[in-house]
């Protein structure tokens, strides 16, 4: 196999020609791992500064993101984690004022998580040179063409999501 310091490789691939060069399989895994080691950097760098571990930004990123309140079973599931390393992360986070348990329902034992507001304010301020980087990057680009991508994005996190379970 080819690699981009090995002199076979090509400006373009077989199939689309030079004008395909951009759109090749390499240049998307190129972009995507620089842009996931940027992200990485920013991550660990939060957590470290806030005396967590990066799987407790993953965790906290989930409860962010999450269409319902997260329960720490669904958390468990999401992160790929045994229920132990759920309760210690939830724990820290809780801790550190990142989130808080609530039990809403007539059932005591269902737990939902949320992220606290300060923490949320906190980590705003922190991953703001991220959003002002992702809001000048999008200012390049026309309506349509952010379609796209939060098309492609949408359908890698489908893959990625399908391809972990398989993995599991």
């Amino acid at each position: 196999m080819a690699t981009v310091n090995d002199p076979r490789r090509g400006t373009g691939d077989a199939e689309h020609g030079p004008a395909g060069a951009a759109t090749d399989l390499h240049a998307f895994a190129v972009a995507l791992r620089r842009m996931n080691g940027e992200i990485n950097r920013l991550v660990h760098a939060f957590a470290g500064d806030h005396g967590l571990h990066a799987t407790d930004v993953q965790a906290l990123a989930a409860i962010l993101d999450a269409d319902a309140p997260m329960t720490p079973k669904r958390l468990r599931e999401h992160l790929g984690l045994t229920s132990g390393a759920v309760t210690a992360c939830v724990d820290r986070l809780e801790r550190a004022g990142h989130v808080r348990r609530v039990r809403e329902s007539a059932d005591r034992r269902v737990v939902h998580l949320y992220y606290a507001a300060d923490a949320r304010s906190a980590a705003r301020t922190y991953f703001r040179p991220l959003a002002e980087a992702t809001e000048a990057a999008r200012s390049r680009f026309t309506g349509e063409e952010l379609a796209v991508v939060l098309r492609f994005l949408a359908a890698m996190n489908e893959e990625l999501g399908t391809g972990a379970d398989r993995h599991r």
